[in-house]
């Protein structure tokens, strides 16, 4: 893999004519070491935001030892590249095979659900073993995110009885799990959540050993500046140290977002100008289908050693495809004269950008480069790493 100290770097020594994506291993191990050592309970790597080997790696390196798969090919995928990790297979519904194999091959033991089929499934594909960990997936509101995750999975509070005492009768340990949307954008997200989760146990009058508040920790982008981490993680353990249950349970949490948004960026160049729209050679089907699908913005900056004092105005960008879907609104604020030939670094896109590329119009491959400067937005500045000259990270307060 080429390695080099900047994004600018790379766009002044290569001149690359297709995009690359840019990845900061330090940026992810930093928000690793952040969730292992500041979040009060155990982080589980939610695989789906971004499924880099890579990145696996990396964060594993940091401390995260726990991964949220949500496939059994994520199951394959981690359990190839990390094979002392503990897997969690978190989706609510899944084919019966894929629980035979995660069970039987993969060592799974660790499995969400939220109907009374789904737990008929796994007890029956597990040939009813008694080692399970079953979290109850809980439906709760996403007001508080950019993404609502409320409509698709999780059992109404009205419901949830007789399904917890159903599972408590075949778990080793059971949880109670919950999603509270992507990007949430106030720790009250989660606490109105944990409230559920409390009317929940008293309902069934259960005893809960896992609570597991899910994902939606956000990451930084223009206009959407959330409060700082540590908010976060202070609602939620007091939130969690409330609800009743055992000392001994355990608390979780499935960051995915929050861990990967900052390990990698996308270096463009310009192909054409037609006034404020700028026509890139990447878009809506390669790393920017947030961008075009959801109007999501990503902080942006034009790469010329130069200084440029032009003032920035508001372009929107269009892919390389034929399609005229293939547009990104933004706005995307840019110096006034940038033109076809330059270079364009979009930051933030560790998650699910390369996750959601495709191949249409063969615009779907890009190189891979390592840089050593820094993300262009980040949750964790305070919290920098300082590699030494023998290679042994240190952290600088």
């Amino acid at each position: 893999m080429y390695k080099h100290h900047s994004a600018l770097g790379v766009a002044l020594s290569l001149k690359p004519a297709a995009p690359v994506t840019l990845i900061r291993p330090q940026a992810a191990a930093r928000a690793a070491r952040f969730f292992s050592q500041k979040f009060p309970g155990r982080s589980l790597y939610a695989v789906k935001a971004n499924p880099s080997p890579e990145l696996l790696r990396t964060l594993w390196s940091a401390g995260i030892t726990h991964y949220d798969v949500a496939s059994v090919a994520e199951v394959r995928l981690v359990a190839r590249t990390l094979p002392q990790a503990k897997l969690c297979f978190m989706h609510p519904v899944k084919a019966e095979e894929a629980i035979r194999e995660a069970y039987f091959q993969h060592g799974v033991r660790t499995f969400s659900l939220d109907s009374l089929e789904e737990l008929e499934k796994i007890v029956r594909a597990t040939s009813g073993a008694e080692d399970l960990e079953l979290c109850v997936r809980l439906r709760v509101s996403s007001e508080h995110s950019k993404l609502s995750l409320a409509s698709k999975f999780g059992c109404d509070l009205a419901d949830a009885k007789e399904l917890l005492m159903a599972t408590r009768q075949v778990a080793d340990a059971l949880g109670i799990c919950f999603h509270v949307g992507s990007q949430a954008m106030t720790p009250q997200a989660y606490t109105q959540a944990i409230e559920r989760v409390r009317a929940a146990i008293v309902d069934a009058s259960v005893t809960v050993d896992i609570v597991d508040v899910g994902g939606g920790f956000p990451s930084t982008y223009p206009g959407m500046e959330p409060p700082p981490l540590h908010d976060y993680f202070r609602a939620i353990h007091r939130a969690f140290e409330s609800l009743p249950i055992s000392y001994s349970a355990e608390l979780w949490c499935e960051p995915g977002r929050a861990l990967s948004a900052e390990f990698s960026s996308l270096l463009v160049r310009v192909e054409k100008r037609r006034g404020n729209e700028l026509f890139i050679n990447d878009g809506a089907y390669g790393a920017l289908f947030d961008a075009a699908h959801l109007g999501w913005r990503f902080p942006v900056q034009l790469l010329r050693p130069e200084a440029n004092e032009a003032d920035l105005v508001a372009f929107s960008f269009y892919g390389p495809t034929c399609d005229d879907m293939d547009h990104m609104a933004g706005p995307f604020h840019l110096p006034a004269d940038v033109k076809a030939g330059d270079y364009i670094e979009i930051g933030m896109l560790g998650a699910y950008g390369s996750a959601m590329r495709t191949d249409f119009n063969g615009f779907g491959t890009d190189a891979l480069c390592e840089v050593a400067d820094e993300p262009m937005a980040s949750l964790y500045r305070d919290e920098a790493v300082v590699p030494s000259q023998s290679n042994v990270v240190q952290l600088r307060r």
